[in-house]
């Protein structure tokens, strides 16, 4: 579908006055800004096969409208079911960067933030990495995507991760499960929380292991954004976090191979991008401290 073709289907869009400022960003969907007379919407539009990479546009919709309801999400304001065109209301603000994640000042911000959705009503799916990596690997091996090398040498230590994670599951919670920095706005007060494709009740360990996985943070920023989450140093929660983080970059290195594999509409090397995520992995499968954490994660402090 073209995208004007797209905005006269919209009708907050119809009729009316409007520019068009695509938006960077996005590797699964292309974000616009549309200016009216009667405020400033972002359109999003899906740029790839979602039900590969395990994206229900019916899910995000809903997920979307519950991040709204707690507070930290855009509004919600028009959905056309079965174009994976989705309408919020455009926050003003300032796009992270991993630089303002890696300011120590913005991590307790970045915990409030994650607490508020973790509190507000659950989504309508749940969202467990261990079973999306597992699709994932099913589809790359039967569509004959590039699988890294030696890349099923570690399944025995995700088997052991999962199951010593296990002693201490506390439930889950709504989270988002892909804040990249470009998915957290500031608009000079306070952080919003944004694209809701990946979101699915989780365990809130997930949500501040993926944070510090995808920018790549120290371990100390990773440590102080757990304690900021739960108000005091929880040893068993860091090293859940940790195990997590590496379950992160372990499993989205098969989307970046679906992706490299499957998606011609985005001009994005997400082989590489993918290697990059799975080198550190192999790091960490490989450090001789694996076991010791997860001693500790399933241990009482």
């Amino acid at each position: 579908m073209a995208v004007p073709e797209v905005f006269d289907r919209i009708p907050l869009l119809t009729g009316v006055p409007r520019s068009v400022e695509e938006l960077p960003g996005g590797l699964t969907n292309h974000n616009y800004k549309v200016t009216t007379p009667g405020g400033a919407y972002v359109v999003r539009v899906s740029a790839s096969d979602g039900a590969l990479l395990a994206i229900d546009r019916d899910v995000e919709h809903a997920c979307s409208v519950s991040a709204a309801a707690a507070g930290v999400g855009a509004p919600v304001l028009d959905y056309l079911p079965g174009d994976g065109v989705l309408v919020v209301g455009f926050l003003p603000g300032r796009t992270f960067t991993e630089a303002d994640l890696r300011e120590r000042a913005n991590l307790p911000r970045v915990a409030e933030a994650c607490r508020r959705l973790h509190a507000g009503p659950r989504f309508v799916r749940d969202f467990d990495m261990f079973d999306i990596q597992q699709r994932y690997l099913r589809i790359v091996r039967e569509r004959g995507f590039r699988l890294p090398p030696k890349y099923l040498d570690f399944m025995p230590d995700v088997a052991k991760i999962r199951k010593c994670l296990e002693i201490r599951d506390e439930g889950t919670v709504p989270c988002n499960n892909d804040l990249l920095p470009g998915n957290i706005l500031d608009d000079g007060e306070r952080l919003w929380l944004i694209d809701y494709e990946y979101a699915g009740n989780n365990d809130p360990c997930f949500e501040l292991g993926n944070i510090w996985s995808e920018s790549d943070l120290p371990l100390g920023h990773l440590e102080e954004l757990v304690t900021a989450y739960y108000g005091r140093r929880l040893r068993h929660k860091i090293a859940r976090a940790r195990l997590l983080g590496l379950m992160s970059k372990y499993g989205w290195t098969l989307w970046a191979s679906i992706q490299d594999g499957a998606n011609e509409s985005i001009d994005f090397d997400f082989w590489s991008w993918g290697m990059e995520k799975y080198d550190r992995a192999m790091t960490e499968f490989t450090d001789p401290g694996l076991a010791r954490l997860m001693d500790e994660a399933a241990r009482t402090d």
